[in-house]
């Protein structure tokens, strides 16, 4: 099992302890229908009064299932868990964008700081190397070395008894390797930037939705029927800003890393073949 799928292990174990120490809590009080907004049903009065509407919204709004379970839970009953409930069934895709990114996200922030080297000691070393034991000790410090930098430095060291056109296209076919390793989860990162917003957006239009069908079967339409069914449709809009906008800020964050990860593999390769040049290797 390699690094990523242990890390996303990881991530999943999380959310399951999460969820078994939220546990349901079934003393609700009878006859109180259960906490957040509600929406009108269809051909459901509702009096002026908000007794008569919190009567209409239960009728509509009578929950099953996973959503009554988690709404007794101690989670569900905290600010956060209300805020995810009266979402309605679109908060659970962005929930399933929000775990996927997440997990590359930490997955890309773990490989990429393991991948960080100190190029200039690392030259300085295979130079040393070079100079004084050859080029078996220099194979050896990139060895000893993790790191794209040090793979791309090791393939153009291997190649060395085949001629400087050898050591040349060396790296550049272990930098494509590297690359597609530094890469990887990227894509990921960015549909989830994409697809998160667009979620909160069909959430909104299937709010809005249910809240002019609730205005239409309303005898009396109240300011307050109109706020409430309005917020409840807004709640998925800014859940998916609330996951797109610093996981865009991640997706930039890694690919500037990516891209200066590019320019220290060119750089080092270039100073390999002047070295190995200079020393008629």
């Amino acid at each position: 099992m390699n690094k990523w799928k242990r890390l996303s292990w990881a991530v999943f174990a999380v959310g399951i302890l999460t969820l078994l120490f939220s546990a349901p809590a079934f003393a609700q009080e009878s006859g109180a229908p259960a906490g957040g907004a509600y929406r009108i049903a269809p051909g459901a009065a509702a009096d002026s009064d908000t007794t008569g509407l919190a009567q209409a919204y239960a009728a509509y709004y009578s929950e099953g299932g996973f959503n009554a379970w988690f709404r007794n839970t101690r989670l569900g009953r905290t600010g956060t868990g209300q805020f995810f409930i009266d979402g309605g069934v679109f908060m659970w895709p962005l929930l399933v964008s929000l775990i996927v990114g997440l997990v590359f996200v930490l997955e890309r922030l773990w490989t990429l700081s393991r991948a960080r080297v100190n190029t200039r000691r690392l030259m300085y070393g295979i130079q040393k190397s070079l100079r004084s034991e050859g080029v078996d000790a220099a194979i050896r410090t990139c060895e000893r070395t993790r790191g794209p930098i040090a793979a791309i430095l090791h393939a153009g060291l291997l190649k060395t008894a085949r001629g400087p056109q050898a050591v040349e296209k060396a790296p550049d076919t272990a930098g494509a390797i590297e690359m597609s390793f530094l890469e990887r989860g990227l894509s990921a990162i960015a549909a989830v930037v994409v697809v998160a917003p667009m979620l909160g957006f069909l959430g909104t239009v299937s709010g809005m939705i249910h809240a002019f069908e609730a205005i239409a079967a309303a005898d009396q339409v109240s300011a307050k029927l109109v706020a409430s069914g309005i917020a409840e449709a807004l709640i998925t809009t800014a859940a998916g800003l609330i996951i797109a906008i610093p996981t865009s800020l991640f997706h930039s964050y890694f690919t500037d890393q990516v891209d200066r990860f590019v320019v220290e593999m060119e750089e080092t390769s270039a100073e390999l073949i002047n070295e190995l040049t200079e020393l008629g290797l």
